[in-house]
């Protein structure tokens, strides 16, 4: 079954007996780490106790099956559970972890990832249907998680950032938590025996490492920047990124800005609904938005959503390459959003 994140944090600090297996997997390799050093610490505290933890390669299991039943089997020289890791797995591995389970009488706690799977591997799909498997998709960091993982650290480590230095410090932040935790370890080591992180020291050790994100596509065409938006949804393409998410990420962003609009009705003023939304709107991001309700009235965010269900339904039935049909989408919405914004400058 598939895990959210609530429930991650729910294992962590009690891992449940009935989980036998986890698999993680996604683009995120970062994430995908981390969450295997989380997990494996939640069962035996030291990941790297020889007795207790076991690191296998995919291709060792494959070539060899015995190893994978030996160390499955094998019982704790010093008591407690053990754990066997194992990476880079690959669809050769389903039926080996399939036989393993079948008559298990072992309570070794077995993790699987790999940047390889997808929600089409047999290994994912093996996950989903079994009840004593859990699944964790590690992909793109999206705004919040990139600020909750830089104030996580920064208090983790007994120090303190000034707004404007954190708000710098995500922009020049990447999607890609490996990458992230790298940049921000940089600073802190910069840091010394400085407690206070400020705007001076995050512009002389951060480069800017920021790619496009599916958000930066989402505030683009909101806000009317046509070019923006088109370069921001090419990068994401190159990167291998599905049309068709970015267009469910364009439906997610519009709704909130619908809940907004609705919360307005309701007598808040449009501060007040930006505050009230869940998840809040990432700090550095939260101008664009209210300008964004400022240009989009109810009746055009609901024209918007009806023509992001038929670019959805088009990108499957459709003859036209997806990508095509997506761009052209966006460069719609991007279009009115900069007529909206024209008209609005005009009154002022």
């Amino acid at each position: 079954m598939i895990y959210k994140q609530a429930q991650i944090e729910k294992y962590l600090k009690k891992p449940e007996p009935s989980i036998k297996c986890w698999i993680i997997y996604g683009t995120n390799d970062g994430l995908v780490n981390e969450y295997v050093k989380k997990l494996t610490a939640a069962v035996c505290p030291d990941i790297y106790d020889p007795f207790q933890v076991v690191y296998l390669n995919c291709e060792d299991i494959i070539g060899d099956a015995g190893v994978l039943i030996g160390e499955f089997n094998a019982q704790s020289l010093m008591g407690g559970r053990r754990v066997i890791v194992i990476k880079d797995a690959d669809n050769n591995l389903t039926k080996h972890l399939k036989a393993l389970f079948e008559n298990a009488k072992s309570d070794t706690l077995v993790i699987v990832y790999s940047a390889s799977l997808n929600k089409k591997s047999s290994l994912v799909n093996l996950g989903e249907d079994e009840a004593d498997f859990a699944l964790v998709a590690c992909y793109e960091d999206r705004d919040e998680d990139i600020y909750a993982t830089a104030k996580s650290l920064f208090l983790q480590n007994g120090m303190t950032i000034g707004n404007d230095a954190l708000q710098l410090l995500c922009a020049r932040l990447s999607n890609d938590r490996k990458s992230n935790l790298g940049e921000i370890d940089k600073l802190i080591t910069y840091m010394g025996s400085k407690k206070n992180v400020t705007l001076d020291d995050v512009s002389k050790v951060i480069s800017d490492t920021s790619s496009s994100s599916s958000d930066d596509v989402c505030f683009s065409a909101a806000a009317g920047q046509k070019d923006k938006t088109l370069q921001a949804f090419q990068k994401l393409v190159n990167e291998g990124t599905d049309p068709a998410m970015i267009i469910r990420s364009m439906v997610y962003h519009f709704n909130r800005l619908l809940n907004c609009v609705a919360i307005m009705e309701s007598g808040e003023t449009l501060d007040r609904a930006v505050m009230k939304l869940t998840p809040r709107v990432i700090f550095f991001r939260e101008n664009s938005f209210k300008r964004q309700l400022t240009l989009w009235s109810k009746d055009r965010i609901f024209s918007v959503l009806e023509l992001l269900y038929k670019c959805e339904r088009d990108t499957r039935s459709n003859n036209m390459p997806v990508e095509d049909v997506v761009s052209y989408t966006l460069m719609q919405i991007a279009s009115a959003a900069a007529s909206a914004a024209a008209k609005l400058n005009q009154r002022y």
